[in-house]
């Protein structure tokens, strides 16, 4: 499998490149709309064909490049069903597989951070979005946030995988790539250790955190794909 890793520094966000040897088709995971010509640079330079773009769910902290990398390349964006967004090429739910040339790519539907989240689990990792950081998850308190269900889908869609497991979350803010189900389980300051469902409703519920700073571009925005974003800067 051909893998990379983008970080866009302003949101402070991950994008995966996954692409199958063989057939030379790609995923990207959560593309960031001002990285579009990195992408497509990086593409061409492997040889790679975007088949789909992947997201965990609706951003309320950067603009998708869904809908521009669509239009460039031809790709299709794949959401989840209940994520609102009428615009996705691919609706998807839980327990899905997407093949693209050799790779098989599981959705595993974790809402909580957003109603609509899916992590996508592939092989020996699984790319968990603002459902697991590291050392962390994502907020609960809009968006139909809820804590509680964020605690039971973490547990049984991604802490029941192995702990060898790597996971590589949407956003990190300490410079950190990649951790482990067995180290998330057993360290993260939210969710590990042997909190309880109720201890961890209450830590959320008392976070107090600002409104993210593009929120009020990004959300509507990512409810088209990005299209919304694009029409404006023509």
């Amino acid at each position: 499998m051909i893998f990379q890793q983008f970080f866009e520094a302003e949101s402070c966000t991950y994008t995966y490149l996954l692409g199958c040897e063989q057939s030379k088709q790609a995923v990207l995971i959560d593309p960031v709309e001002s990285e579009v010509a990195r992408y497509i640079e990086t593409l061409n330079s492997l040889g790679l064909t975007l088949a789909y773009t992947l997201e965990t769910h609706v951003h309320a902290d950067h603009v998708t490049a869904a809908d521009a990398l669509r239009q460039r390349l031809g790709s299709q964006s794949v959401v989840h069903r209940d994520a609102g967004v009428l615009c996705g090429d691919l609706l998807v739910t839980d327990g899905m597989h997407l093949g693209v040339g050799s790779l098989n790519i599981e959705v595993r539907y974790t809402p909580g951070h957003t109603n609509g989240c899916v992590s996508y689990y592939l092989g020996d990792r699984i790319f968990t979005g603002d459902a697991l950081l590291i050392n962390g998850c994502g907020r609960t308190d809009f968006q139909q946030g809820d804590a509680g269900q964020l605690y039971d889908s973490v547990h049984r869609q991604i802490f029941s995988l192995p702990d060898a497991t790597l996971v590589y979350p949407g956003h990190d803010y300490h410079g950190q790539t990649v951790s482990t189900v067995g180290k998330e389980k057993q360290y993260n300051s939210r969710l590990g250790g042997q909190i309880s469902r109720a201890a961890f409703v209450q830590l959320m519920a008392n976070l107090k955190l600002a409104t993210p700073k593009q929120m009020a571009v990004a959300l509507p925005a990512n409810q088209s794909c990005g299209r919304q974003v694009i029409n404006q800067s023509s």
